[in-house]
């Protein structure tokens, strides 16, 4: 036989389109082509393929290879091809029965020197796709751990060329090790607790509202007063993730550059980018379409530090994301859609030398010059935050007070769970996703209260998206108080966190 054809799969963002890789030996001068749209890693697996078939005592054929790797419309990239086009060769050359390839068996793998298979990136997408379709797939030893996170796969591991060929002549049993199941928790969650927060009673609130109904969170304050500290607790508040939820989120690191590390299943990522941060860093893209940060914070935290020292475009590009949910990174040949639901909490100075508003008079900015400050952020960004939070510095007295012990990070997530359980109860989103339609819902307003709702956005001036974030954050405050119907005194409290849509004083 002269012609073999194997399966595998190409990565695409998160899909995982199918690939025939069909091998073809003829007569002819000795040459070896591939086609089918292969970058340049691809291309180069003609001579791993070739070394890694010589030093794993087989023959390599000393006649016209051509690989072609269908669809060719299909841009293929990556060494995952390596081991189906070596099997193809062995396949085609004789040196390995032909029936001895599975049709419904698909192989990724990439091939070193010397014939060992290495990890690949993107093979939770690859899994997931054929586990669909009920078929089985060859892959690295070293990625088999993860492929068995999607439990209902059928995994066969190969260490090496040679130890693979065995078994499929038959002459050794698969290389496979009882499959596990993904652990339930974290390996090491190493978060920080809220009780080493002192003071900030304000903040430790809004942190406390933020992670009960999955809200966008600012805070503003001078420098050292705990904003840091308060967003790097907020992930020791939230529940644990879903089994769906961490499928989710490590299909998107498997395909990312940083790659899938078993120890962070089920725990929630916390993104904290910098502010010299490129667009495409944060929002996805680059030659192959990598995601970018708010896609690696999805079911979890993005949190973005000195938020006014960001450029300005960075910022902007996540008002689409934080409003579906999801970005379209598109290039030329493609385009990829990643998910990016996650919980963005920001904090900044609020002016350029970080005092202004302090008791201590040390801040020397004029109006002007605050207001410029502020400005360096979108009205329609500053729009989409659910919680808006003024922190002031810490008082001595507040900072080496024994007195009263801060509430610790367990007692907040008691409290932030039964508040999730009783938005799963009304069987509707978290309150941040809640739609308009569902809001008028589940946060019916009294005549008083829909009055004193409609005189605060007179005084304030927020928008139609800002009337319905503010009720958004009041139903979750009555969650937190265990009330079913949104009163005024909630209302008050949410409109409190929205500082930034009251009118500037320098109005002149």
């Amino acid at each position: 036989m002269s012609l073999a054809r194997l399966q595998s799969r190409a990565g695409n963002g998160l899909d995982a389109p199918p690939v025939s890789v069909e091998v073809h030996l003829a007569g002819g001068l000795p040459s070896f082509t591939i086609v089918g749209l292969p970058e340049a890693a691809v291309r180069e697996s003609r001579e791993r393929v070739r070394s890694a078939l010589i030093n794993s005592g087989f023959d390599f054929p000393a006649r016209r290879i051509t690989v072609n790797l269908a669809p060719a419309d299909l841009p293929k990239q990556g060494g995952r091809f390596d081991l189906p086009i070596a099997l193809g060769v062995l396949a085609a050359s004789q040196q390995l029965p032909g029936n001895s390839l599975l049709d419904d068996m698909e192989y990724l793998g990439e091939l070193s020197l010397g014939g060992e298979l290495r990890a690949v990136p993107g093979v939770l997408p690859a899994v997931l796709a054929a586990s669909a379709v009920s078929h089985p797939v060859t892959l690295p030893s070293e990625n088999y751990n993860e492929a068995c996170l999607v439990r209902s796969a059928k995994v066969v591991p190969a260490v090496s060329l040679t130890q693979l060929t065995a078994y499929l002549r038959g002459e050794v049993p698969a290389f496979v090790t009882p499959q596990p199941g993904p652990p339930l928790l974290p390996a090491a969650p190493a978060v920080p607790d809220l009780k080493q927060v002192s003071g900030q009673q304000l903040g430790r609130r809004a942190l406390e509202i933020a992670a009960a109904g999955q809200h966008s969170l600012m805070m503003v304050g001078p420098p050292g007063c705990g904003k840091t500290m308060l967003a790097e607790r907020l992930a020791g508040l939230l529940p644990s993730m879903t089994d769906v939820e961490a499928l989710e989120t490590a299909t998107i690191y498997s395909v990312s550059r940083s790659g899938f590390d078993i120890n962070d299943w089920r725990a929630r990522p916390f993104r904290a980018p910098h502010h010299s941060i490129s667009p495409v860093a944060l929002v996805g893209g680059g030659a192959r379409a990598m995601p970018g940060e708010i896609s690696l914070a999805h079911n979890g935290v993005l949190f973005m530090d000195e938020l006014g020292e960001f450029d300005r475009r960075v910022l902007d590009q996540l008002r689409e994301p934080l409003e579906s949910g999801a970005i379209m990174v598109a290039r030329a040949n493609r385009s990829v859609r990643y998910p990016s639901r996650f919980q963005w909490i920001s904090a900044m100075n609020p002016c350029a030398c970080g005092y202004e508003g302090d008791p201590s008079g040390r801040c020397r900015c004029t109006l002007e010059q605050v207001a410029r400050h502020r400005a360096r952020l979108s009205g329609p960004l500053i729009d989409r935050v659910d919680l808006q939070v003024r922190l002031c510095a810490l008082a001595p007295v507040e900072l080496f007070s024994t007195s009263t012990q801060p509430e610790t990070s367990a007692q907040v997530r008691s409290r932030v769970h039964d508040a999730r359980e009783r938005q799963k109860a009304r069987g509707k989103n978290v309150n941040a996703r809640l739609t308009s339609a569902e809001l008028e819902c589940c946060t019916a307003l009294t005549t008083d209260s829909r009055a004193f709702l409609r005189k605060a956005a007179e005084c304030l001036g927020f928008s139609a998206r800002g009337h319905y974030r503010v009720r958004a954050v009041a139903r979750t405050i009555a969650d937190l108080a265990e009330s079913e119907m949104v009163r005024e005194e909630h209302l008050a409290e949410a409109l409190q966190f929205r500082f930034l849509d009251r009118k500037p004083a320098v109005a002149g």
